[in-house]
């Protein structure tokens, strides 16, 4: 029913607009797939006529009914594949993305749902991200960035919000992983650096570090 490209489009703005759905600039959509605003345009009008979006000037893109049914349907597949990737195959958490990128655009309900099932039905993927059922229900989780949290408040890492490879290399190296408990020791003014006690060790991290980590906070 629809291409590559357009599944691309469908699930960018999916990922922009949040659960909220608010509009999205064709600029913001074109800076995060990294093309021209006239190629959005273009694919906006193609994505209006099959009726997966709304699109209004000044006020952006918006998913309809069938366009966030269809979006969600792909970042299921997205990741129920890096589950497999990961728990079958021995992908690193850092190595997945890339090629669930390709195996998401695989149009078969049986394969996927009979992927479910032989995974008996992750409710997470690999980098913690919640995986939608069947019938397109995500479970929520309250969970904040760890460079929100104040000195003295403490949580579990929970999820990342940078998947790429270089990130999540970073996160090895230093043992910081899912399930692991975090707490803020100490908030430098001066570079917005954090001192964090990861299990039993202390740490330094970045700001920019802080505000890819997600806490489940305790």
């Amino acid at each position: 029913m629809f291409s590559q490209s357009e599944e691309n489009y469908i699930k960018t703005i999916y990922h922009l607009g949040g659960v909220s759905n608010k509009g999205i600039s064709t600029n913001a959509i074109a800076e995060k797939l990294n093309t021209k605003a006239s190629s959005v345009t273009d694919m906006v009008k193609k994505l209006s006529e099959k009726e997966v979006v709304i699109y209004k000037k000044y006020q952006g893109v918006r998913l309809t009914d069938l366009g966030k049914k269809t979006a969600v349907n792909i970042i299921r597949k997205h990741r129920l594949w890096e589950v497999f990737l990961v728990n079958k195959l021995n992908f690193s958490w850092d190595e997945v993305h890339e090629v669930a990128e390709q195996l998401e655009h695989i149009n078969s309900p049986k394969l996927i749902n009979e992927l479910d099932a032989f995974l008996e039905y992750p409710k997470r993927d690999p980098h913690g991200d919640p995986i939608p059922d069947k019938d397109g229900n995500l479970q929520i989780i309250e969970k904040s960035l760890l460079s929100t949290l104040q000195e003295g408040e403490k949580g579990i890492c929970i999820g990342v919000d940078d998947s790429s490879s270089e990130f999540l290399q970073f996160l090895d190296k230093n043992e910081i992983a899912l399930g692991k408990k975090i707490e803020i020791i100490e908030k430098e003014p001066f570079d917005g650096s954090f001192k964090i006690k990861l299990e039993d060790k202390l740490l330094t991290i970045s700001n920019k570090i802080a505000t890819n980590l997600y806490i489940q906070k305790n």
